[in-house]
């Protein structure tokens, strides 16, 4: 396994933009496809995105599709999640997880190591 951290979340406004990070201890970083998870307050989280292995296949939830991006960088063992254009409904605290497969992976189930998650919170 992997320990992850996460960094980035904070307060900001209606249409305002934010870049989460997530550092991964270890020499296997490359091993992993990474995910970002989300929950809101009062639900269950949910899928938000995950990049392969390499960094060249990624996947989305339907809520989030065109306005995050989710990317890494191997040699810094640092995946990011880029949210734009956010609303009130992005609220949550956000999750970063591990799975050690191939492809991108979307169901929690499939991931191994969790982050402890960093707030995001939007106002309008």
């Amino acid at each position: 396994q992997v320990q992850l951290v996460e960094s980035g979340g904070g307060l900001v406004q209606v249409g305002a933009s934010l870049r989460l990070s997530c550092v991964a201890s270890g020499r296997t970083f490359a091993t992993y496809a990474m995910g970002w998870f989300r929950q809101a307050p009062g639900k269950a989280r949910e899928f938000v995105a995950t990049v392969s292995r390499s960094g060249y296949t990624t996947s989305y939830g339907r809520s989030f599709q065109g306005r995050f991006t989710i990317s890494r960088d191997n040699a810094k063992n640092t995946v990011y999640l880029q949210m734009n254009n956010l609303g009130p409904e992005d609220t949550g605290v956000y999750y970063c997880a591990a799975a050690n497969m191939e492809g991108t992976p979307i169901d929690e189930v499939e991931f191994e190591s969790w982050g402890q998650g960093t707030q995001v919170s939007v106002s309008s």
